[in-house]
């Protein structure tokens, strides 16, 4: 008979981690203010008083910036433990390394010729 054993602490693991985010929300619940006023409907982002609507139109570019930045932020993420252990890894890592680094420089060419980093 195939038994799983060794596998009470996952469980476990998986139980704290819904009880955690369940409980956050049900205190957050409890804890909150409850009255309804106008000015927890404006935005607060500078302190100053807001002029028009919150709800307006970006140029489309601000986020093409955004997304190009994280985008190579995460190139960032992933290549940092790949270097930490660069030694232990051999040839074809820095073979699979080199892909990815090519398939990003053509992301990025492509971004560059659209226009993306462009502010103007």
């Amino acid at each position: 008979m195939f038994v799983l054993s060794g596998y009470e602490y996952l469980l476990g693991f998986f139980i704290i981690c819904s009880l955690v985010p369940a409980l956050a929300l049900s205190a957050s619940k409890l804890l909150r203010p409850s009255g309804y006023s106008p000015e927890r409907h404006t935005t607060y982002e500078s302190g100053m008083e807001p002029i028009g609507g919150a709800w307006i139109q970006f140029n489309i570019r601000y986020y093409m910036f955004a997304l190009v930045f994280v985008v190579f932020d995460v190139e960032t993420v992933f290549l940092y433990p790949w270097a930490v252990a660069f030694h232990r890894l051999g040839l074809l890592a820095f073979i699979e390394a080199l892909v990815f680094i090519a398939i990003l420089v053509v992301a990025l060419v492509y971004a560059w010729r659209k226009g993306a980093l462009e502010w103007s």
